[in-house]
């Protein structure tokens, strides 16, 4: 007979190999079913979902993964997590911190930004999407409108957008002598080197790594 410990486990698992293989209706029902079963929706989020994006992330950087596979992982988690605001209230009114989130001027990718905006709102931050395309002024109002913000977090996908990258952290740093925020920086044309270059307070390659990485962060 499996303990309530093993009941978790096998369901969590399942879960995880469902959102692994992009099956969103498939997620749904096993995310219902550890709701069902009092599995705590930090516990499904942690250990199912967050490790299920890792692992495609990492499928994806040694190349044994493509981009519709890693959206189709991210609708399933994102089906998921709806699920769990609807059934559990507590989880809904999380909120372990403000991040503001956005694409830099010239660039109008958003499949990285909104994967990471997706991990930061499954691990309790509160998210504030500012789209594509943004301009230093642009971050500079958000983070001026919303002066309870303790991450900025400036994606760019295209090596020419990497100026007005630089030129964001410089201004937001500007904006923060006392450097009650950080910045975070991410996107296929930057590196760890660029983002140390620029000033910026730390630079991931993934959205489960960028999310991880925020949590550290909040003190």
């Amino acid at each position: 007979m499996l303990t309530y410990w093993g009941i978790f486990m096998t369901v969590l698992e399942e879960l995880r190999q469902s959102i692994e293989a992009g099956h969103p209706k498939e997620t749904e029902k096993l995310v219902a079913e550890a709701l069902e079963q009092r599995v705590d929706s930090m516990r499904i989020v942690e250990e199912a979902m967050m490790p299920a994006m890792r692992t495609m992330g990492e499928h994806y950087k040694e190349q044994e993964a493509d981009i519709p596979s890693i959206l189709a992982a991210a609708r399933c988690v994102r089906s998921g997590f709806a699920l769990i605001e609807k059934k559990d209230a507590s989880f809904e009114e999380q909120n372990i911190g403000t991040v503001i989130v956005g694409t830099v001027e010239g660039d109008l990718h958003d499949i990285g930004k909104n994967l990471v905006a997706l991990m930061f709102r499954s691990a309790g931050f509160k998210v504030i999407d500012l789209g594509v395309d943004i301009s230093e002024k642009q971050f500079l109002k958000a983070v001026r409108e919303n002066p309870d913000v303790q991450i900025v977090c400036i994606s760019s996908l295209l090596s020419t957008s990497l100026p007005e990258m630089e030129q964001v952290v410089k201004v937001l740093r500007r904006n923060d002598p006392e450097k009650k925020y950080k910045i975070m920086v991410g996107g296929g044309a930057v590196t760890k080197q660029l983002a140390e270059d620029m000033g910026a307070d730390a630079y991931t390659e993934n959205c489960v790594e960028a999310a991880e990485v925020a949590k550290t962060f909040i003190v």
